[in-house]
């Protein structure tokens, strides 16, 4: 069964654009994510970025504590992060790359350029009980080094996907990309989640990838959810992720 982690992140953006620096406001990425989770989402996802600029430690650590299903902590490889995630213990850290002035995750992880500080991260994750998925675009090298790495899970980057989606041939093109990286990662032992810029539209391509076990969804949930609500976002989505067979 292919599962959904829901990203909470842009709950915490429509908050913080109206109440940075408050110790209250709304809407709570909390009630989110258990609204969430009562509409049947497999998990919850947050990114907890260096600049703060939507979720907040307060909410890391209250997800932690009242979610019941599965805390996939999306961070940056930087040592302040670490300790937090370390703090926290969610079930899963995804290592994502980071840069100030991007509006969202631009590219997948350069995780030969950073294979031994990875390992380094990984070993302190794995040791605390915390498995680890790296955010990697579908490349032959970057698989391999993730493989080394040691991580438990790749996350393979559907956005360069979701970006080529309404041009046929380059969208052929890219799913052949992540159907042969999705297979490269299982025949290395790796297993494999997919994200960024998934939505109704362009979900059911996605399913000629294998080997998926979980999908993170965020923004199109949220920007759904203005509509319908997100109890009836996720359970819109999920009915179409049953259509999946690896």
């Amino acid at each position: 069964m292919l599962k959904l982690g829901v990203n909470i992140d842009h709950v915490a953006t429509l908050r913080e654009a109206r109440y940075r620096g408050r110790a209250h406001g709304e809407p709570c990425p909390i009630e989110a994510a258990l609204v969430s989770e009562a509409a049947g989402a497999h998990g919850i996802t947050a990114h907890l970025r260096e600049d703060r600029r939507h979720i907040q430690d307060k909410d890391i650590f209250a997800l932690r504590e009242k979610i019941s299903t599965r805390l996939n902590l999306e961070m940056a490889n930087a040592p302040e992060i670490i300790a937090i995630a370390l703090k926290v213990k969610p079930h899963i850290v995804c290592i994502v790359p980071e840069r100030r002035q991007e509006v969202t995750t631009e590219g997948g992880l350069d995780v030969l350029a950073a294979e031994k500080s990875l390992t380094a991260t990984r070993k302190k994750m794995n040791a605390a009980g915390i498995e680890v998925s790296l955010f990697i675009a579908p490349d032959t090298e970057q698989i391999a080094a993730s493989a080394r790495v040691g991580a438990q899970f790749i996350e393979l980057h559907t956005g360069k996907f979701a970006e080529v989606f309404s041009d046929a041939k380059k969208r052929k093109a890219e799913l052949k990309r992540l159907v042969d990286g999705a297979n490269h990662a299982h025949a290395l032992g790796l297993r494999v989640n997919a994200g960024h810029g998934l939505n109704c539209n362009n979900l059911s391509a996605l399913f000629a990838v294998p080997h998926l076990e979980e999908l993170n969804i965020g923004h199109s949930l949220v920007s759904r959810a203005v509509f319908i609500g997100m109890k009836t976002a996720v359970k819109e989505m999920l009915a179409l992720m049953k259509k999946y067979r690896s």
